[in-house]
């Protein structure tokens, strides 16, 4: 089984956490399970073993329509015109006609809902000019995503020489998504809704939504030759993870080992707040407007750790004797250490939270004679 390096982020600590036993319920040939913030791998079975990956491609389809809309080239209320190669998809879609327009709003609600082809090769095309030049994109960020084993022919995840992903890259390609586009969850959480003014019915392909607590998504697939796959996400007491299975055997399969990936990781792991041991005590400031000046954590610290390590988690602290003026805010003082069971995980520096002006040269003449008086009394 090859060996699977999860991406960190620097707003939380990371803590290395061991892959445990495979969940039982877990039929899927290929799955993985992964925590959102940290991007640790809590469980991976086969993970790198590449497969078509069906809809779950328009996972990578929405993210370039997300960071359109977020970076402000495209808008919720854009029109979006279907043309002649939109409508010639086939399989899951809305119906569209030659020309008939959309908003992008409409059409977005439409590919994460009922993952309409006609839909994401309209959105493509709307972005690109064409789906070849959306797929050429598609292939470009998720080689920054280090999705290493992952080749897109078309937007959609219709059946195509070539088209292939892995139950990793797809964990990858959905947590960028759900991390840093939060405002897609407004449509992956939909269950049912309508278009064309209540006209056309919606219902989500992801049954997830309806039945599991804490179900944010994300996106479904199928097709004769890649079988049943999805990419699952949940999140409950302030930790979303992400499980994705693919090549299961039925649809129930799918949705029943990602319930069981997400069982397990919400019973096992924790997302466990840091702070310190002891509060922290100012430091003096030579030849300041002010004598100390007191340090606070630089940034918010939280560690993904197993359940039954809560109580293991410790901090140390280093400060400097003293500090001399002028001191600038955000100016390191020292660091707060973390560890669990003695080891450390991790480091956080204690900065301060404003500046301290130097005393002028009157402010100092000023203390000395205070020093003085207060000698001679």
């Amino acid at each position: 089984m090859k060996r699977i390096t999860a991406l960190g982020l620097a707003l939380l600590c990371l803590l290395a956490v061991p892959a445990h036993a495979a969940p039982a319920q877990v039929s899927a040939p290929s799955a993985i399970l992964m925590e959102k913030t940290t991007g640790k791998v809590l469980y991976e079975q086969d993970a790198a073993v590449q497969y078509e990956p069906a809809s779950v491609t328009k996972v990578m389809t929405l993210l370039l329509v997300m960071e359109a809309i977020d970076s402000g080239s495209l808008s919720w209320d854009d029109m979006v015109t279907a043309s002649t190669h939109a409508i010639s998809m086939g399989g899951s879609q809305v119906w569209l006609k030659e020309n008939e327009q959309m908003t992008v709003r409409d059409m977005v609600k439409a590919v994460t809902v009922v993952s309409a082809n006609d839909c994401a090769v309209a959105l493509a095309e709307h972005l690109a000019g064409s789906e070849a030049a959306f797929v050429d994109r598609m292939n470009q960020r998720a080689a920054e995503l280090g999705m290493e084993h992952t080749n897109f022919v078309n937007c959609t995840g219709l059946p195509a020489p070539g088209h292939l992903t892995c139950a990793y890259d797809i964990a990858l390609m959905s947590r960028e998504l759900i991390l840093n586009h939060p405002a897609i969850r407004e449509y992956t959480t939909i269950w049912m809704d309508t278009l064309r003014d209540g006209a056309f019915q919606l219902s989500n392909t992801n049954r997830l939504i309806f039945y599991y607590e804490g179900a944010t998504g994300l996106k479904t697939g199928f097709t004769d030759t890649a079988l049943y796959c999805l990419s699952a996400t949940a999140e409950r007491d302030g930790m979303e993870l992400i499980a994705v299975v693919m090549h299961a055997p039925t649809s129930n399969d799918r949705f029943e080992s990602c319930k069981a990936l997400l069982n397990y990781g919400f019973a096992s792991y924790a997302i466990t707040p840091v702070y310190p041991d002891q509060a922290i005590p100012p430091v003096p400031v030579l030849l300041g407007v002010q004598d100390t000046v007191q340090p606070v954590p630089a940034r918010e610290c939280s560690i993904l750790l197993e359940k039954s390590k809560t109580g293991a988690v410790t901090t140390q602290m280093e400060l400097t004797d003293q500090v001399e003026a002028p001191v600038e805010a955000g100016q390191k003082l020292g660091r707060l250490k973390v560890l669990v069971d003695g080891e450390q995980v991790d480091a956080i520096d204690l900065v301060a939270p404003q500046e301290v002006p130097r005393m002028s040269l009157l402010g100092i003449f000023r203390g000395m004679l205070d020093a003085l008086f207060l000698q001679e009394t």
